[in-house]
């Protein structure tokens, strides 16, 4: 065995696959066999067809070239009909000599019928498949019989010469040519959408050659009779085709009357199916949704809206929080789904107000081709939206992920923004520029419930777009107020281009917002300085306003949309000076919203007593008091009233541990991180946690365990009330829920047991 080994030479270190194939000359010494393997390209035939047929570039330069040869043709019995005499050609058919221009019209005819017949008895060796008389009883085959070997035999009998040989059929191969130019075409440059395009070319081509063919085929025939000029056998033609049948032109023989009939019934059959094939392709094109414009897309703006499946109440959502913004009016907004558009959504569609400024697609963002389609590399932005409603919400991320990334991959410049319904998929769309959970939202909202009772319908109200007419009509008054305040939204606007909050230039934020609110109305919550991105919310009397604020506030609409009306006697005793002296000393008394524009009613725009540097608040009753739960605030705030707090240090009423009312085992917090985190992508919050970590079995509360023997929440004698929730089974989200209610800013003694109540544990 070891000889055996010895024997085989082995492998040199770089030694190829290539080497296997093409030799390697530095070992000259191996036993080694050339093979050439014999492939059919080889032989000549195989090769000619590979130049005339297989490839697609010479292919199409045979079928351009053959394409102009018969439409040559065609021109040159135009100008022979033309410039025929018919008494010339009477006498030349009895011994006269021709003229030197009929020799010359000849000769091209000649030379154009020896290549035709050539290319034509050429491409039928190429193509034949062993039945001869298959490829002789083709009509393209007997059409070039027809008009090519007439002129071959005068060749040999120059006394025919002159007889006029039935050339314009070659307009039908001239038709076949073109289509398969078109389709050579389409082949090389990877199109696959031109089917519209092949059939109404084909329809125009049909139309073409059945009015040609009429044409000269009546003047041919009538040269034994009427002998109708070119023209009017044109316009027999088109009067005939038309159904008008004027009657003032007609043939006068009965081929060329046969031949009336024989086009007429051609004309009833082909052109019948052609418009039928054509409607299918239109209808099929118009569920799809055919293409977005080029033209449109580098005039105007638009956006791409991407669903795997357009509900009504979706589609709605977006389309009036998307026209809300003044800004986006003049935007399209291009749908790409692969379902077929509903009932409801097509309904929806052809109201005057989208049906202009929505277009629907169907196609897959999953596709290059539809993409194109819906010129996403043109878009202003595009939106991948999930639908509430999804039964397996996991398999709809899913989805979303996969579409999220084909739009990166085609347009990597547009902006993206993503809906996402599962926390743990959000890190698989990191590279979006925007991305919502819808989950992570929902539960975080939630816990904001438990704290401030009504946060989530505040700030859903805030986000979704109201003109405040809702339950006008109700009785309930409750319904009235909650829908006229529905209409306030989140506007923003600089301190130096402001009315609202100009005046209040150097002033703390509590001052300027609680003045803001009693004089205009408008809610100040939030500040953004010009060197930082952040937006502060509620950034306190620390913070001094300054010109280049920008502020953001709650109203019914935004203050450029504003008018101040104030009262005839105010404008009599109105001293000169601006119109923000002094702030108002009483609140606003009627604000009427009406289509965007707001006027507000300025009661009283007098500047207070300015010995004193605090508001007065107003009185209640008239009776001059002072309402208790105001305090003065201060036009800067004083920093001896500002405690200095540190968030990070127990506060005075977290310092004992306290005990729950049955004398169970105190609980001891600690302020940390919490250990795990549910799903990548989650930031850490600082939390209130348990000293020691608690055993698993004892997180069930309906089973006790060897740590304790409670069954039942009631049996932990739980200082605070619980916070129970309902879900199907404990997700990911549920994270958001806990961390905002063990925040390390919650004071201890306010941490209440949460209780989840599953249906799948």
């Amino acid at each position: 065995m070891e000889q055996l080994e010895s024997e085989v030479p082995p492998l040199p270190p770089r030694f190829r696959f290539r080497d296997l194939l093409l030799g390697d000359q530095g070992f000259q010494n191996d036993d080694r066999v050339q093979v050439e393997f014999y492939v059919n390209e080889n032989t000549f035939k195989e090769r000619l067809k590979l130049f005339f047929i297989k490839n697609q570039r010479s292919s199409l330069r045979i079928r351009v070239f053959n394409f102009s040869l018969k439409l040559l043709t065609c021109l040159l019995y135009i100008i022979r009909v033309m410039t025929d005499n018919p008494g010339q050609s009477a006498g030349a058919n009895h011994g006269q000599q021709n003229a030197p221009s009929g020799n010359n019209k000849w000769f091209v005819h000649v030379i154009v019928a020896i290549i035709s017949f050539l290319e034509t008895m050429l491409l039928m060796y190429l193509s034949y498949k062993g039945n001869i008389w298959e490829q002789i009883f083709q009509v393209s085959f007997l059409l070039e019989m027809i008009n090519t070997v007439p002129f071959i035999i005068t060749i040999f009998w120059p006394s025919i010469r002159n007889i006029f040989i039935p050339v314009f059929l070659n307009c039908w191969l001239a038709k076949c040519a073109l289509e398969n130019m078109i389709n050579d075409v389409h082949r090389a440059i990877q199109r696959t959408n031109s089917a519209m395009f092949n059939q109404v070319l084909i329809l125009i081509c049909t139309l073409l050659c059945l009015v040609f063919t009429g044409t000269c085929g009546i003047q041919h025939l009538e040269r034994a009779g009427k002998n109708l000029s070119l023209f009017n056998s044109f316009y027999f033609c088109i009067v005939t085709f038309s159904t008008v049948g004027f009657g003032d032109v007609t043939p006068r023989i009965w081929p060329s009357q046969l031949l009336v009939v024989i086009m007429i019934c051609v004309a009833l059959v082909v052109l019948p199916l052609q418009f039928e094939e054509l409607i299918y392709l239109w209808m099929e094109r118009q569920k799809s949704g055919g293409n977005y414009s080029r033209h449109r897309a580098q005039t105007e703006k638009h956006v791409v809206l991407c669903v795997s499946s357009l509900k009504i109440d979706l589609l709605m959502d977006f389309l009036n929080e998307f026209y809300a913004h003044p800004r986006l009016q003049d935007y399209y907004v291009v749908i790409l789904c692969p379902s077929e558009m509903d009932l409801q959504v097509r309904r929806v569609l052809q109201i005057p107000l989208w049906s202009q400024r929505v277009i629907y697609l169907q196609g897959s963002v999953l596709k290059d081709q539809d993409l194109l389609r819906a010129k996403m590399d043109d878009a202003e932005a595009c939106f991948i939206l999930s639908s509430r409603n999804e039964v397996d919400r996991m398999a709809a991320d899913h989805q979303t992920i996969l579409r999220a990334w084909a739009v990166k991959d085609f347009a990597p410049n547009c902006p993206l923004y993503v809906q996402i319904l599962k926390p743990e998929n959000k890190f698989h769309v990191k590279f979006a520029d925007h991305v919502v959970c819808e989950e992570e939202f929902k539960y975080a909202m939630l816990a904001l419930n438990c704290v401030c009772p009504a946060t989530s319908t505040l700030v859903t109200l805030l986000v979704h777009t109201s003109r405040g007419r809702e339950g006008q009509q109700s009785p309930e008054q409750w319904q009235r107020m909650y829908g006229c305040c529905s209409g306030n939204e989140v506007y923003h606007i600089r301190v130096s281009d402001s009315k609202f909050f100009g005046e209040y230039n150097g002033k703390s934020f509590t001052y300027a917002s609680f003045h803001a609110h009693k004089k205009y109305g408008v809610c100040l919550i939030g500040i953004k300085r010009e060197e930082n991105k952040s937006i502060l919310l509620n950034p306190g009397p620390r913070h001094i306003m300054a010109a280049t604020d920008t502020c953001y506030y709650i109203n019914i609409t935004k203050e450029e949309n504003s008018a101040f009306i104030f009262n005839q006697e105010e404008r009599k005793g109105r001293p000169a000076g601006g119109l923000y002296d002094g702030p108002s000393q009483l609140p606003v008394h009627s604000i009427i919203a009406s289509m965007g524009t707001v006027a507000i009613d300025l009661q009283n725009t007098s500047p207070p007593d300015p010995s004193g540097g605090k508001l007065v608040p107003p009185t209640v009753n008239g009776t001059g008091g002072r309402r208790p739960s105001i305090a003065p605030v201060q036009e800067i705030a004083d920093s001896t009233s500002i405690l200095p707090c540190d968030l990070l240090s127990d506060q005075s009423e977290d310092d004992s541990v306290f005990t729950d009312e049955k004398g169970h085992s105190p609980t001891e917090y600690v302020k940390g991180y919490p250990p795990n985190s549910p799903y990548i992508g989650s930031s850490p919050t600082l939390c209130h946690l348990l000293a020691e970590k608690a055993p698993f079995c004892c997180l069930r509360l309906d089973q006790g365990c060897r740590h304790n023997s409670f069954e039942d929440a009631k049996a932990y004698g739980f200082k605070n009330k619980l916070i129970i929730v309902s879900a199907e089974t404990a997700g990911n989200g549920l994270y958001n829920f806990i961390v905002p209610l063990r925040a390390y800013y919650r004071p201890r003694k306010e941490l209440n047991p949460i209780v989840l109540l599953l249906d799948n544990p």
